[in-house]
Order: structure tokens, then sequence, then C-alpha cells
């Protein structure tokens, strides 16, 4: 794979993810909380992908094999960044919409 396509492979997951990721939150919002954590667990599965490539590049670069740091490259890096945050960020916040959940449930019991 070449570094151009190296590049569009990673953005191409890391939007996938990121995408996924707001549709659990979507889904979180109005309790599908099932359907939230598909979600959370499709978008891992994108990242992984991701952090495979990550590490052949890596794995080549410490055998000697430097690979050109292109402005594509820096890019394709900060969409899996965002991607990777928007997943930690929105699992706390299906975590928070849960826990309110589970609050009303109880005052709505008692």
């Amino acid at each position: 794979m070449d570094l151009e396509e190296t590049v569009f492979t990673i953005i191409s997951h890391a939007g996938n993810a990121k995408s996924m990721c707001f549709e659990a939150l979507n889904e979180a919002r109005v309790g599908n909380f099932d359907k939230a954590d598909e979600f959370i667990s499709k978008a891992k599965d994108e990242l992984n992908e991701t952090h495979e490539i990550q590490n052949k590049m890596i794995q080549n670069e410490a055998c000697g094999k430097k690979q050109e740091v292109s402005l594509l490259l820096v890019h394709a890096e900060d969409h899996l960044m965002a991607a990777i945050l928007s997943k930690d960020l929105i699992k706390e916040m299906i975590e928070m919409y849960k826990e309110n959940k589970k609050y009303r449930e109880m005052i709505i019991n008692e």
C-alpha cells in the first residue's frame, strides 16, 4: 500500500468510527443503550483497523524504512485522534445517560 492509499484508509476508518460514536450518542439520548453499545463496539473495530496500519508504519520505521511525513499523513493522524477522543468522551456521556436513567427510575419508584 502506498502512502496516499494508507492515508486515505486511515481517514476512512477514522471517519467511520467518529460517525458511529455520534450515532451511539444519539441512541443513548433516547434510551437505546444496547444499540448505543453496538455502535461503540463497531467504532472500536474501525479504530483497531487504523491501529494495525499505524503499527505497520511504526514497525517499518523501526526497521530503517523511514516514512515521509506529509501534510496528508498529518491530516490522517488528526482525523484518527479526533475519532479516538470522540469515542472516549462519548462513552463517558453514554454512561452518564445510563446513570441518569437509573436515577430517574429510582425517583419514580419511590
